[in-house]
């Protein structure tokens, strides 16, 4: 378990606060925030040491023992970032989403296009295989983007399933957990649970969280070590491909009603800004837009240049 000084876990702390601003939003990911930042792979280790071994310690009532395999201040204090995170953010969020939509995702664009750029860094040769594993991330990445969202149950069982998917996405770069729950017709669902503190259905989609976090970690900590170009590659395609969904000029072409009986865009296209007013009827915000985007860019790439010295890369 790595030491720190209160400043290095007040940093943490709000390093886990990005990684929450950046799930609740569709198309952004907490994993890039956690590439970008230094803390990506003891993220995986640290889930990943969740495992038989730490159930016997448990079990032998060696909780400092457990604490220091799981490397358990770590991930207390980056959960304890994000919990607060989602939690101080979802009214916020789903505000500017309804409210400031093209903004909004300007700078999610910017942020994006710099993470990609970051990631891309890490990549130490590049070979025909590595290429390949990028091309077939963007294209992955953008075949989700443009699936249609479907009707879904809000039983349970689908919840608990909803949580074990979208979490993979979440600790992924490039791949949004929120963006996955849109897919499932779950993110509304979820956010309004979450705003209206609707127990049940937290503790169901955190127990269908851990169940796929637990799973996955191991898969993506081995492919990072035997396989690590390209895994990265694989990552930044995704990250790339991903631009899709985050282009902040759209229109709507199919809408459909939810359970409350409002609109939803259902399909949309992307156009260009200049004829976004004529096609919509809305303001473009383009110069803003603009600022936006190159502020999201400009930030990645400050904490890049900050967390570099600090912390050691994947």
């Amino acid at each position: 378990m790595q030491r720190r000084s209160l400043k290095e876990y007040l940093l943490l702390f709000f390093k886990g606060v990005a990684m929450g601003a950046a799930d609740v939003v569709p198309g952004v990911s907490g994993g890039t925030i956690a590439f970008i930042t230094g803390i990506y792979e003891e993220l995986l280790n640290s889930i990943r040491s969740v495992n038989g071994e730490a159930v016997k310690l448990l079990l032998r009532f060696n909780v400092a023992g457990f604490w220091k395999h799981i490397n358990g201040n770590f991930l207390i204090v980056l959960l304890a970032g994000i919990g607060v995170a989602i939690a101080s953010l979802s009214r916020l969020i789903l505000y500017l989403l309804q409210n400031h939509t093209e903004m909004l995702w300007s700078f999610f664009f910017g942020l994006i296009v710099a993470s990609a750029v970051v990631v891309a860094k890490k990549i130490t040769r590049w070979r025909p295989g590595v290429v390949l594993a990028g091309l077939i991330g963007i294209a992955l990445a953008y075949y989700i983007t443009v699936a249609t969202p479907a009707q879904t149950p809000e039983a349970y069982w689908f919840v608990f399933l909803s949580g074990a998917i979208a979490i993979c996405a979440m600790i992924l770069p490039g791949i949004s957990g929120s963006f996955i729950l849109v897919l499932l017709a779950k993110y509304e669902f979820i956010m309004l649970a979450v705003k209206n503190l609707r127990l049940d259905i937290i503790a169901v989609f955190g127990v269908g969280c851990m169940v796929g976090i637990l799973s996955f970690s191991h898969l993506l900590n081995w492919m990072l070590k035997h396989y690590h170009n390209i895994t990265v590659a694989l990552l930044t395609g995704f990250m790339v491909g991903s631009l899709n969904k985050v282009w902040p000029w759209k229109q709507t072409l199919e809408t459909y009603t939810d359970r409350h009986g409002e609109i939803k865009p259902l399909v949309q296209e992307n156009v260009l800004p200049t004829d976004y007013l004529q096609l919509t009827g809305e303001e473009p915000f383009l110069l803003y837009g603009i600022l936006l985007a190159i502020f999201g860019f400009a930030l990645v790439y400050v904490i890049d240049r900050v967390t570099s010295d600090e912390t050691p890369t994947v």
